[in-house]
């Protein structure tokens, strides 16, 4: 769909704010309607923002900020959250807190452990099983519920979400939303890699200082990035472990049909 990819990019990505932080609206949501704007946002962890960054988070009349990062993340970089926001933990790898996904910034402060850490393809395959935790795992399970059932609540949002760097569980959370309201897999993807557009360029000082360090930029890239079979790793454990993506949705995650289509009801609409 590469309209709704262009209005993405040029629309509903917020300058000014958070890294990675985007609307995830927009999206065809098949028969005639799509995702609503304003509803639902994604974003890096909100523990830096300088005034201009809070300005524009406060600016998207958030109600609710979902942290889904493990405490030891949540006690070392606290979120500051825009007035009137409510704060919510839901620490998806609360079962592994020391999980790849949970320990990026001791990766990029020391170079030669990421060397033994990720190197020779470890990189990848430690994401993609970290992808297949953050599906399987109990804490991950009952994050990603608690997260629906706030979303489905109207007076919850609009509700932004977040992880460190917005990639991983986010980008998860983002794929089960979408998934629920119809949104195809391959827009859903879209969507996940968009990450790479929005949150690379950020990181580049930080590439710059670990590669002067003796760090290889390219190893780092593979785990400040996202790349397809990272979130394909977790679509394939949802099949694994309960059939099929939907088994997932309703027999792991518990939403009903009901409950879906509540969902849709409220955060899709009728393409005008």
């Amino acid at each position: 769909m590469g309209t709704a990819l262009e209005k993405k990019s040029d629309e509903q990505v917020a300058t000014g704010g958070p890294a990675n932080l985007r609307d995830i609206g927009g999206w065809s949501a098949g028969g005639g309607r799509r995702v609503r704007s304003g509803q639902m946002f994604r974003s890096t962890a909100l523990d830096h923002l300088d005034a201009s960054g809070l300005k524009v988070v406060g600016g998207l009349g958030l109600r609710t900020v979902i942290d889904l990062r493990t405490a030891a993340e949540r006690r070392a970089s606290p979120d500051e959250c825009p007035a009137g926001a409510t704060w919510v933990a839901c620490d998806v790898l609360g079962d592994v807190p020391g999980a790849v996904p949970a320990r990026l910034s001791e990766v990029m402060a020391e170079p030669q452990k990421a060397v033994g850490l990720l190197g020779g393809g470890k990189a990848e395959a430690m994401l993609e099983h970290g992808y297949r935790q953050i599906v399987g795992l109990p804490s991950a399970i009952q994050a990603y519920r608690d997260f629906i059932v706030l979303l489905s609540s109207g007076d919850r949002r609009p509700l932004l979400f977040h992880c460190t760097t917005g990639k991983d569980r986010t980008g998860w959370a983002a794929a089960v939303v979408l998934t629920i309201l119809g949104v195809s897999r391959d827009d859903v993807m879209r969507d996940y890699m968009l990450t790479n557009v929005e949150l690379l360029p950020s990181l580049q000082p930080v590439v710059v200082e670990f590669s002067m360090a003796g760090g290889d930029p390219e190893l780092l890239e593979a785990v400040l990035g996202v790349r397809n079979g990272y979130l394909d790793a977790a679509f394939d454990e949802a099949s694994k472990c309960y059939g099929s993506m939907d088994g997932y949705l309703t027999i792991g995650l518990g939403i009903n049909d009901r409950l879906r289509q509540r969902l849709r009801d409220d955060l899709t609409e009728e393409v005008t």
